[in-house]
């Protein structure tokens, strides 16, 4: 029989979920990022609540995965304080970057919980705050599509 037409488990019959995979680096965050943590963690443990009283097993099972994932990522968290100006770009530092065609870019680097690219915050671990990290003002550095300048550190 094809494959296709094989139901896939969705954690009821006693399948064990995959763990959540915890990432090999430092767990930096920012005061906020910690902040993000404890809040998920807080969710997560009502929700575990709430499936417990529905005797829902599919939702335990998922929910104390993930909470496992979570309890470790605030047990493991690097809190890294804002300190004052340094004139180099560094970890919870806010970079303002202008391309050759006159765009600006604005990126917060971050720890990689934290990181939401489309909101302008990048983890510490990803190839632009990698390049930006350790910069100053008016240095260009290389981007995939061009070059850029740094306009501003914050």
């Amino acid at each position: 029989m094809s494959r296709a037409f094989i139901k896939e488990s969705d954690g009821e019959e006693g399948d064990e979920l995959p763990e959540l995979r915890v990432s090999p680096h430092r767990n930096l965050v920012t005061p906020v990022g910690k902040g993000l943590i404890e809040t998920t963690v807080e969710r997560l443990q009502s929700g575990l609540t709430e499936a417990r009283a529905a005797a829902d097993r599919a939702a335990i099972k998922q929910i104390q995965r993930d909470l496992r994932y979570w309890t470790e990522r605030l047990r493991t968290a690097e809190v890294v304080a804002t300190s004052r100006a340094t004139g180099k770009v560094r970890f919870g530092s806010t970079v303002t970057l202008e391309k050759r065609d006159g765009q600006r870019l604005k990126y917060q680097i971050v720890g990689e919980d934290e990181a939401d690219p489309a909101n302008g915050k990048i983890s510490f671990v990803s190839p632009i705050a990698k390049l930006l990290i350790g910069s100053a003002a008016s240095e260009v550095v290389p981007l995939a599509d061009g070059e850029a300048e740094i306009l501003e550190i914050g």
